[in-house]
C-alpha cells in the first residue's frame, strides 16, 4: 500500500516507517521542516512538506497525491506541560489533528485510517487485578488532572470510527519504552522521574513491537475495531525505569512532591493500576510481541538502532 504517515520520525514513527518499507509498503511522511524531511528520507520514506495542524496548508500540499491509507502517530510528549487542559499539544493533535488528517484521507482517496490511542484510556484509576479487554468501557473521565488526555483519546477514536470515507482502526498502545522514549536503554539517555515506591502497575510495549502490530493492523485489522497493543507483563514505573538504566538509578520522587511538580503525574504514575489484555491483537492481527516483558525488551533495546 501507499501509506501517508503523520509522525514518521517520532519514537514509534521511526521503527514503523522501517517496518512499513520492509513490508513492501510505500511511505509518504508528513514533514514540517527540512530537517524532518531529511530524517524521513533516511528511514526510506518520501517526505510531503506539510503541518498536520494547518488544515488548509495540509490539503493544499496533498492536492494530486494518492494514498491507500493514513496512519496518525502524532504526539507532543517531549516536554509535557505541568498542567494539562484542552489546549495541551498532544490533546490538540488528537482532536484537531485527527480531524485534519481525516480530511487529508478523503483528499488522497485513502480507504483505511489508523489512529494512535492508548490503553490508559480505560481510565486513570485503580482497576485492581482485573484484566481489561477491548469490550471494557473506554475514555471515561474520573475528574482528575488526566481528564484532558481522556478527552483527546475519546475524540480521536470517535472521529476515526465515524468517518464515512475511510475504514477506521484504533491502536490502544501500552506505555512505550525502548529507543527514543522516556525509557531508553541507550547510554547517555536522560534520567526518568519515577515514584519513590514504584508507582502503579500498568501495561507496556516496546516501540518495535508497537510498530509491528501497527503494520499488522494496517494489513489485517477490521474496520471499526480497537486493538490493545501491549506486552504480556504489566509492571511498575520503577521496574521499567530501573531496567532501562541499571547502572544509574532512576530519580525517585516522593508521591506528594511528584503531584506538586506535575499534577498529571499523580493520576498517571500513582493512582492508576491497569492491566490490558492483548488476546484480540494476537488472534485477529496474527501478531505476537517479540519482547513479552520489559526485561527482554530492555536487554535487547540498547543494541537496537533507534
Amino acid at each position: 500500500m501507499r501509506v501517508l504517515l503523520a509522525g514518521a520520525t517520532g519514537a514509534i514513527g521511526r521503527p514503523l516507517t522501517r517496518a512499513l518499507v520492509a513490508g513492501g509498503h510505500e511511505v509518504l511522511a508528513l514533514a514540517r521542516s527540512e530537517q524532518t524531511a531529511g530524517a524521513a528520507a533516511v528511514l526510506g520514506a518520501r517526505a510531503v512538506r506539510a503541518d498536520a495542524m494547518d488544515r488548509d496548508g495540509l490539503l493544499r500540499a496533498l492536492a494530486g497525491v494518492r494514498a491507500d491509507a493514513v496512519i496518525h502517530e502524532l504526539t507532543a510528549l517531549t516536554k509535557p506541560k505541568r498542567i494539562l487542559d484542552a489546549n495541551d499539544p498532544s490533546t490538540l493533535l488528537r482532536t484537531v489533528g485527527t480531524a485534519n488528517l481525516l480530511a487529508a484521507a478523503e483528499v488522497v482517496g485513502a480507504q483505511r485510517f489508523l489512529t494512535q490511542s492508548m490503553a490508559l484510556g480505560y481510565g486513570y484509576t485503580d482497576h485492581g487485578d482485573r484484566i481489561l479487554t477491548e469490550q471494557d468501557e473506554f475514555a471515561i473521565a474520573h475528574g482528575n488532572a488526566a481528564d484532558p488526555v481522556i478527552e483527546g483519546l475519546r475524540s480521536t477514536e470517535h472521529q476515526t470510527f465515524t468517518a464515512p470515507h475511510a475504514a477506521g482502526i484504533a491502536l490502544r498502545y501500552g506505555l512505550f519504552y525502548g529507543p527514543g522514549t522516556w525509557f531508553d536503554p541507550a547510554p547517555g539517555s536522560r534520567p526518568t522521574l519515577v515514584p519513590w515506591r514504584g508507582g502503579g502497575t500498568v501495561s507496556w510495549i516496546h516501540v518495535h513491537d508497537a510498530a509491528a502490530a501497527t503494520v499488522a493492523a494496517l494489513e489485517h485489522g477490521s474496520p471499526g475495531h480497537a486493538y490493545n497493543v501491549v506486552d504480556d507483563t504489566p509492571a511498575t514505573w520503577l521496574e521499567v525505569a530501573a531496567a532501562a538504566r541499571p547502572a544509574a538509578h532512576p530519580v525517585r520522587i516522593p508521591a506528594p512532591w511528584l503531584r506538586r511538580m506535575v499534577p498529571y503525574f499523580g493520576p498517571l504514575m500513582l493512582d492508576t493500576t491497569l492491566r490490558a489484555d492483548n488476546t484480540k491483537s494476537r488472534i485477529a492481527l496474527a501478531w505476537t510481541p517479540t519482547y513479552p516483558s520489559y526485561r527482554e525488551g530492555m536487554a535487547a533495546g540498547a543494541a537496537v538502532e533507534a
